[in-house]
């Protein structure tokens, strides 16, 4: 359970340790640029996140017997579009002061090679300044079908008239430095006894409804380029998704799909004070002005859609092995195995 967890705070908060300065030296473009360059570089990695967390609450719409139930471990994988491992300096709307000789810069889900230099030239104090930064490359080539990764395990328990309850729990988990926790609440209700004339047959018909949170906490201070203190990211997230399903139940294998309605929404702030140091040109003692800062990032990420999903599952006893493909804005590719009783 904890390398669930483990796993996400290592996406979410990825900031490519290949990079030359780190993400925080972002905030040296000043505190509006540095937010709209920090969005869009994390926007691909906190959408795969949202659609990643609605999928793979299901592997059939048979419902347990009463007090039956399965843990099912899992992996949702969705897919970047090439059109998100990328953005344009020029639709950032970028202040006159924060400039790059690149015409676009990589996402979190971009080339691993694509960086961009920033030169910055501010007045800080009434003193012209300049800077200079390195852009982050993406982490395309380590992320598997470049595709936002979201494990799981879960547990799911068979209630009277044909409910089930599921559940993803993850107590807080980590270290000092980085340490997260996550909440996951579903409930599928059984209606084939609505129809009456698919009772005696394969198919079965539910309604699933689904909801997840997920907190994560990163101390910088340790490994930041800026001095500074009390230097923390935070990211939250809430995610949920409604869906009508159905599958067909056969004794060895069985398959199931979808249509539905997926939606969430993350944060990411940065906190804490940093010591942005920039230079005149003038000489020693004075070739450096020193700006400070107080918790200067503070994004929202949101994301919605029709989804459809199909689906199919293995059954060999009490052991089962599912896959399934969920058309959305980031088609999201799910599988796993579970342990079923009853």
């Amino acid at each position: 359970m904890k390398k669930i967890v483990l796993m996400l705070i290592v996406l979410a908060f990825n900031f490519n340790l290949k990079a030359q300065d780190g993400l925080e030296a972002i905030l040296l473009a000043g505190v509006q640029d540095a937010n709209k360059l920090t969005e869009a570089y994390m926007n691909p990695a906190m959408k795969g996140l949202i659609y990643g967390m609605n999928s793979g609450w299901y592997h059939t719409a048979k419902a347990h017997k009463k007090f039956g139930f399965d843990i099912s471990i899992g992996l949702n994988a969705s897919i970047v579009p090439s059109k998100d491992e990328f953005f344009k300096f020029a639709d950032l709307g970028l202040s006159s002061s924060t400039t790059s000789t690149s015409v676009i810069g990589a996402t979190v889900a971009g080339s691993n090679s694509l960086e961009a230099p920033i030169e910055i030239k501010a007045v800080v104090e009434g003193q012209q300044v300049t800077a200079n930064f390195t852009m982050p490359a993406g982490v395309k080539e380590d992320l598997p079908l470049n595709a936002v990764p979201t494990p799981s395990v879960q547990f799911s328990l068979g209630l009277p008239k044909q409910f089930d309850v599921m559940i993803r729990l993850v107590p807080e988990v980590g270290s000092n430095d980085v340490k997260g926790n996550l909440l996951g609440l579903g409930l599928k209700k059984e209606i084939t006894n609505w129809f009456g004339v698919f009772e005696k047959t394969p198919l079965h018909i539910s309604l699933l409804g689904a909801y997840t949170s997920m907190d994560v906490n990163y101390n910088i201070q340790n490994d930041s380029s800026i001095s500074g203190s009390n230097q923390e990211a935070t990211f939250n997230l809430s995610s949920y998704t409604v869906q009508a399903i159905a599958s067909l139940n056969f004794p060895i294998i069985n398959f199931y799909g979808g249509i539905g309605y997926a939606a969430g929404t993350s944060e990411f702030k940065m906190k804490g004070t940093y010591d942005l140091e920039y230079n005149t040109g003038l000489p020693s003692p004075n070739d450096k002005k020193v700006k400070t800062v107080t918790d200067p990032v503070n994004l929202d990420f949101e994301a919605s859609g029709i989804r459809a999903t199909v689906g199919a599952r293995l059954s060999l006893g009490f052991f089962k092995i599912f896959a399934d493909y969920t058309v959305q804005e980031y088609n999201t590719i799910s599988g796993g195995f579970a342990f079923s009783f009853r």
